[in-house]
């Protein structure tokens, strides 16, 4: 599930919780006591108030989750915390007043049936065993036998769940197969139109991405869509160039001070482009800043250390190395191991140095992949265009 849809379910579903506990709470403690059966209505201790003062304490804590991007975390906090707060008031409560269990809330039905719409199995067996379990306890520490009725509705509805959670995962990632398969062909159509002009970067910006998911992958920090976004926003790293006159982008030349800052648009001018292309709007900083530097001398803004994005300096090593290590009209490809030197050599200066000395532990994948790339095939295509 996409982080924005994430939030968007968990912000309903919070609303639909808080809706129906306090609703059904006043209705059956206060409403259903009073002017139906015509008896003092009321909690069953003042320890039930516990449950509302959790769950109030909860709100801010959702929010501080919501902000830093951990929209995935919230329904696991909030759940627990609402189990946990349940149960151990539901025990006191009854052990004090000696009355005989009758509790639970209507919302514990809508935790069971709202479970498919999260697309997460890990989630579904948390809530589905973590309400059958608290009734199990509920059930030997009270002494009410009878909630094994209870127990019982509560394994057939987490069934039907279990088999609407399942369909629904089958449709989404039949729907994500198709999506992911047309924006691939897309972002590789782009491209192939960039290289159309600039055909001596035939299978550049394919490289670069290889080689730039190969580090992403070794630093362990992202997930399999983080990487996805990442390695379609590599392929468009460069697509600013189609803003570039020919003259200039094939120029065999030096460029001069004037064409140079032509080339320096191409970053922003790429970025803007794409910002608004769904399923690499989290990774644009690697269009608009992967030429920047570490010591700050870089294009288009400036960055300097840390302020570049990790992703963008991620592929600002990709780059540079496909850069060097591939044949140009004014020079020959440079030796694998020469452009290993160099990068090595721009530490602290152009490079990222924690990033350069995880670039020396995948460097032997990326040999593997530039020894194993149709290099043949790809050079006499560009000599046909």
């Amino acid at each position: 599930m996409f982080p924005h849809e994430e939030q968007r379910t968990v912000k309903w579903f919070l609303i639909f919780f808080y809706i129906i506990m306090i609703g059904y709470d006043f209705f059956y403690y206060y409403f259903l006591p009073v002017h139906i059966k015509h008896v003092k209505g009321g909690f069953p201790s003042n320890f039930w108030y516990l449950n509302y003062i959790v769950l109030t304490l909860l709100i801010p804590v959702i929010l501080y989750l919501s902000k830093k991007n951990k929209q995935s975390w919230i329904k696991y906090v909030f759940f627990i915390s609402y189990l946990l707060t349940v149960f151990t008031v539901d025990i006191v409560s009854y052990s004090i007043s000696g009355k005989e269990y009758n509790s639970g809330n209507m919302v514990e039905v809508f935790l069971v049936f709202s479970l498919p719409i999260f697309l997460s199995k890990r989630y579904f067996w948390l809530v589905s065993l973590g309400i059958i379990a608290k009734y199990i306890f509920t059930a030997i520490i009270l002494d009410a036998s009878y909630l094994a009725f209870v127990i019982l509705i509560f394994v057939t509805l987490s069934i039907l769940s279990f088999f609407l959670l399942v369909r629904f995962q089958g449709y989404v990632r039949a729907i994500k197969v198709s999506y992911d398969n047309q924006l691939e062909g897309i972002v590789k159509g782009v491209i192939a139109t960039l290289e159309l002009k600039d055909p001596y970067t035939r299978g550049h910006s394919e490289r670069v991405a290889s080689y730039g998911l190969l580090l992403a992958q070794e630093l362990g920090k992202f997930s399999k869509e983080e990487q996805k976004s990442f390695y379609y926003a590599c392929l468009l790293h460069d697509i600013g160039k189609v803003h570039i006159p020919d003259h200039i982008l094939m120029k065999p030349e030096r460029l001069t001070n004037e064409e140079f800052e032509i080339i320096k648009l191409h970053p922003g001018v790429g970025a803007e482009a794409v910002k608004d292309v769904e399923g690499i709007q989290d990774s644009i900083c690697v269009i608009r800043s992967h030429h920047e530097r570490w010591d700050g001398k870089g294009y288009p803004d400036q960055l300097m250390g840390e302020e570049i994005p990790l992703l963008a300096r991620i592929t600002s090593i990709a780059d540079a190395f496909d850069a060097m290590t591939s044949s140009r009209s004014y020079r020959a490809a440079m030796p694998v191991e020469v452009a290993f030197k160099r990068i090595i050599e721009g530490k602290g200066s152009q490079f990222d140095p924690k990033l350069v000395e995880e670039f020396q532990k995948v460097f032997p994948a990326w040999v593997k992949f530039h020894e194993n790339y149709q290099w043949t095939k790809q050079w006499e295509a560009s000599k046909e265009v």
